[in-house]
């Protein structure tokens, strides 16, 4: 049986994960769950699979929800989770959102622990750092995107040969089709309306920006050792093709499914076996019976070309597009600033930073809390 712990329990990745779970009985057993503040989910989730270790956002939510569960450990805060990360376990889910990932996951692979990775920011902003560490350390790092599994499936077994590109699929989000023109006149209402994935707020405004194409473009080049030449970007609007790689050779291995997260996360928790999942098959003769690709458009997805900049710049490049893209995300949100603003404002940062070459957890950590002030101050 495997011990698991989630970072992130009652979030998309981290429900949707345990329904997993549910559906393959006597296969795994919980060992810890984390949760930011929906506590009402989070009590009926440490009621269903008795985890030994609880981890609240809140202090005061631990403590209460202590009293209802005498027999769980409950802790808080960023140090409650990077207690949640090093408690014993196969492996570690993280479903966290954002930089607050990128700890726990180092500490989890200097205790030995395997890692199921859902969280972007942890390659992005400490590629380096990490993947070190998972080297050093001898643990497997499965990746939790829907694209990135499909690439690490595609690997499977072809691991030695040599490849020519990686091909990184997107639906193109809600405004594939519209001319830039008109972006400046979005609301976060209409960013919303992704057409095909069900998502948190942030990562589908990322991809209605592509922002989010971005950052797997990064996450990518750690996860399969490859450069940004060696990735080519397609918008795929029906989204069956979930990415896929050429070789030498120049046959092309794709992975197609359902768009549904389950089946990434199946992946990565049964490794090396297959799960059962429960939900809809491929239909070859509805959403596969055509299947389309275009390029990106340069002037509609802007922040796309910013994360090839600072994919290319390397150092704390990524760092910095990363945090000053998480607070114009969430000014974007709160009304604050236009659509169009996003990419004006990581450019901006991106032109004002001084690049660190290879910055350490700590200066990572420095420059992402200095990135968001600096983006905070500068929104007018």
């Amino acid at each position: 049986m495997k011990k698991v712990t989630i970072l992130g329990s009652t979030g998309s990745i981290g429900t949707q994960a345990l329904s997993v779970i549910d559906d393959n009985p006597g296969l795994f057993q919980i060992e810890a769950l984390t949760c930011g503040r929906n506590t009402e989910l989070f009590r009926r989730q440490i009621e269903r699979y008795k985890p030994r270790l609880a981890c609240c956002e809140r202090r005061e939510d631990a403590a209460e929800l202590a009293w209802e569960f005498p027999g769980v450990s409950f802790v808080s805060g960023a140090e409650g989770l990077e207690e949640a990360a090093v408690s014993d376990c196969d492996i570690l889910l993280n479903a966290l959102m954002g930089m607050r990932g990128l700890v726990p996951t180092y500490r989890a692979i200097i205790a030995g622990h395997d890692i199921a990775l859902a969280n972007k920011e942890t390659l992005v902003a400490g590629g380096a750092v990490i993947m070190n560490a998972v080297e050093e350390n001898g643990v497997a790092m499965l990746p939790v995107d829907s694209e990135h599994s499909a690439i690490f499936q595609c690997l499977e077994g072809n691991r030695d040969k040599k490849i020519r590109r990686i091909l990184l699929t997107a639906s193109g989000g809600p405004f594939r089709d519209w001319p830039a023109e008109k972006l400046a006149d979005v609301t976060p209402e209409m960013a919303l309306q992704h057409p095909n994935w069900s998502m948190g707020r942030k990562i589908t405004i990322d991809s209605a920006t592509m922002m989010n194409k971005g950052l797997e473009m990064i996450e990518a080049m750690w996860l399969f050792g490859v450069g940004t030449d060696d990735i080519q970007v397609l918008i795929h609007p029906q989204s069956v093709v979930h990415s896929g790689v050429e070789f030498a050779d120049r046959s092309v291995l794709t992975q197609m499914g359902v768009p549904d997260m389950k089946i990434p996360i199946s992946v990565a928790l049964g490794y090396p076996d297959r799960l059962e999942t429960k939900g809809e098959a491929l239909d070859f003769f509805g959403a596969a019976s055509e299947l389309t690709f275009r390029r990106p458009n340069p002037r509609v997805f802007r922040c796309l070309d910013l994360a090839v900049r600072a994919a290319r710049a390397g150092g704390s490049c990524p760092v910095v597009l990363n945090a000053a893209n998480e607070v114009l995300v969430q000014a974007f949100l709160d009304r604050r600033i236009r659509f169009t603003d996003i990419a004006d404002g990581i450019e901006r940062m991106l032109d004002r930073h001084e690049r660190v070459e290879e910055p350490e957890l700590e200066e990572i950590l420095e420059i992402d809390g200095e990135t968001r002030r600096e983006t905070e101050s500068s929104i007018c």
